[in-house]
């Protein structure tokens, strides 16, 4: 359905019960684990942030989380900044 449509598959394939993962799965899986926890990251830290949207009007939550954005970027960035200076 997804090729037929134009796209590429994504979805990770599940390891057999009582056998081993072949190998072409499990190298497939993590090629695809690479972007999918990249992307996956960022919204596993808005949890730990705390980032509820309860709010009255899509004008507050977007606010709310273009803020909460801006935060995790901004850690990121020191983080990052950290990883690269010289030791």
């Amino acid at each position: 359905m997804l090729a037929k449509r134009g796209f590429v598959s994504r979805i990770h394939r599940k390891k057999p019960k009582g056998r081993p993962l072949p190998e072409r799965i499990r190298i497939a899986n993590a090629r695809k684990s690479k972007v999918r926890s990249a992307v996956e990251h960022v919204f596993a830290h808005q949890g730990l942030m705390g980032l509820i949207i309860r709010t009255i009007g899509l004008a507050r939550a977007r606010v709310k989380i273009g803020l909460a954005n801006l935060a995790y970027n901004m850690r990121r960035f020191v983080w990052l900044q950290g990883r690269s200076a010289p030791g």
